[in-house]
């Protein structure tokens, strides 16, 4: 029966009560030890903190650096667009239609990996020179924006 269910010999037990006095085995310091930071009642080290040495994440050299400036495209295949129809006119809003860019205010860059068997109209903030010579093989156009 569900009200007769219990939970199995040990499966919970009760929580240390800390400080209560020596017989109960976590008296006096409670399980700190003798003295330190670490036993104070603010005694938190902050991480990578190693006692007023110089830490190490200090001591190592620092190289390169994040730019803050940089594009990240989207990336397109032209293996992918073999889904238009033929003759159709492809920009951003149509690629986000189908699927194949996740975010449509953001910029794309057209690739040169698969085939392309449609000759297609292309709008599109970049391209590869092969990805551009792949569209023009089957009779497209790439126009970019940027």
């Amino acid at each position: 029966m569900l009200n007769d269910l219990k939970y199995p010999q040990g499966a919970r037990t009760n929580r240390k009560r800390k400080g209560q006095g020596p017989g109960t085995g976590n008296g006096k310091t409670a399980g700190r030890g003798h003295k330190g930071q670490k036993a104070r009642k603010s005694g938190h080290v902050r991480r990578g903190f190693e006692g007023g040495q110089m830490p190490l994440i200090q001591r190592l050299a620092k190289r390169g650096f994040t730019n803050i400036f940089r594009t990240e495209y989207q990336v397109v295949n032209i293996g992918d667009l073999n889904e238009f129809a033929a003759n159709s006119k492809v920009d951003k809003e149509a690629l986000t239609a189908v699927g194949l860019v996740r975010h449509g205010d953001r910029p794309v860059k057209l690739l040169g990996a698969g085939e392309l068997n449609i000759a297609l109209t292309i709008t599109i903030d970049k391209a590869s020179k092969s990805a551009v010579a792949a569209v023009e093989a089957a009779g497209g156009q790439v126009n970019t924006i940027g």
